[in-house]
């Protein structure tokens, strides 16, 4: 596969004047050797290079790229094309499918499943990678279904009122040759603004990849610090989907909002005191935070599935209002018991997924490498904690009471949270 990087930028707000944005230095190297060095890392040697802004400084330091053992191809565009634009400079060029960098992101994921995915929809016009931010309320946002096909692009600002999944483009793409007929030539494009909703409104089928890896853009000062901090520390090879991460598994009533089972209404989903505080601490460890929910109230038949997810929506919103996020949210729709007026015949099973038995937990640990053994699950039942503990998980239970399936007990997820980083401190020491 070629790899085509966007590197046009100026960097204005970093204070830049002798370089373009995508040759500032992180650890001792330009950001965009970094790029260069991950994807050879995954055996991608042809690499085509748009810049524009001080050009000659990347086409001078890369050269041909034969010290990095893979061969660049320098394009300049002639005048700011956007990052869409930019690549219409490369139709004809390409015939395959192709990967796309921005040139200011800092960034290392696990490139082979990022292709892997791509290549169940072969079909498609192309793949986005997609994760949740903690300002989904200022961002350009994705909606993907079960399938993982982005049926909606929802660009910034939001509509007031509006619930949203936590999906954000994180401006890494796969797409197909078919993209350079949706680009005109000659004006300046952006695919977050302009590209991806035409395709998708054109009825193309665009896939969502969702990944909890690091892949951060450095745009302002601040941020420029954060990210390079990151990577000093590790942290940016860390969350790597080929290592494994520990996650903190959260049942849903009781623990996030309060308890809904006789009274599933959008309209009284609240989050309980400091659980956006909580999850917050959660996004700023190594953890992973994922929801694990029975919704046996479909199989009833007293909600929809549309319900339930429009719920998780507000869910999502509430708590990125507050700069917290969710890395997945998985919810079983069975119950095997019948007699229930208007029940759904298909749902009334005896699943694997309905906690206690382990089902979601494993189907996370399955789709993000996830440290089981190393993992906690917070519930207020005990088929919570059954559900963590045969997953292999620690448990907290959220109760006034003991259980023999938990480790330990605490009155709200904030003081839950703060007894797993109280372990976890005290496991280094």
């Amino acid at each position: 596969m070629q790899l085509v990087i966007i590197a046009g930028g100026k960097g204005t707000r970093l204070g830049l004047k002798d370089i373009p944005k995508p040759m500032v230095q992180i650890a001792g190297k330009p950001l965009l050797e970094h790029q260069i060095e991950l994807a050879k890392s995954y055996g991608i040697k042809e690499i085509f290079i748009l810049s524009g802004h001080l050009a000659h400084v990347i086409e001078d330091y890369f050269g041909s790229g034969e010290k990095w053992g893979v061969k660049i191809h320098h394009i300049v565009e002639p005048y700011p094309l956007g990052t869409a634009g930019a690549v219409k400079l490369l139709e004809g060029k390409i015939k395959d499918r192709f990967m796309v960098f921005y040139g200011d992101v800092v960034m290392d994921f696990d490139l082979d499943s990022f292709i892997a995915f791509d290549k169940k929809f072969e079909d498609s016009i192309g793949t986005t990678l997609v994760h949740p931010n903690d300002h989904p309320y200022d961002s350009d946002l994705l909606e993907i279904n079960k399938d993982k096909v982005v049926t909606r692009v929802i660009p910034k600002p939001h509509e007031d009122g509006e619930y949203y999944q936590n999906l954000v483009n994180a401006a890494v793409y796969i797409f197909s040759p078919k993209i350079f007929d949706y680009i005109e030539s000659g004006i300046s494009q952006d695919f977050g603004k302009h590209i991806l909703k035409k395709v998708v409104d054109a009825g193309e089928t665009l896939a969502g990849y969702e990944t909890a890896e690091y892949i951060k853009d450095m745009g302002t000062a601040d941020r420029f610090e954060k990210v390079k901090n990151d990577w000093i520390s590790g942290k940016v090879a860390r969350l790597n989907k080929k290592n494994k991460r520990p996650c903190i598994f959260l049942d849903r009533d009781g623990v996030i909002n309060p308890n809904m089972d006789t009274k599933p209404s959008l309209k009284d989903f609240v989050l309980l005191d400091d659980v956006a505080e909580a999850i917050k601490k959660i996004n700023k460890s190594d953890y992973l935070a994922v929801v694990v929910t029975n919704q046996p109230m479909i199989a009833k038949g007293f909600i929809s599935f549309e319900e339930v997810e429009m719920t998780h929506k507000k869910m999502e919103t509430l708590l990125g209002e507050e700069h917290a996020f969710l890395n997945g949210i998985y919810f079983c729709p069975h119950h095997p018991e019948k007699g229930f007026e208007g029940e759904v015949e298909e749902l009334k099973i005896d699943c694997e997924c309905r906690k206690p038995k382990p089902g979601m937990l494993l189907q996370a640990a399955a789709d993000m490498n996830i440290d089981l053994k190393n993992s906690w699950m917070i519930g207020d039942s005990e088929r919570d904690l059954v559900a963590g503990k045969n997953a292999g998980c620690k448990t907290i239970f959220i109760s006034e009471q003991d259980s023999q399936y938990a480790d330990f007990c605490a009155k709200n997820l904030y003081n839950a949270v703060n007894k797993i980083m109280e372990e976890k401190d005290a496991a280094v020491c």
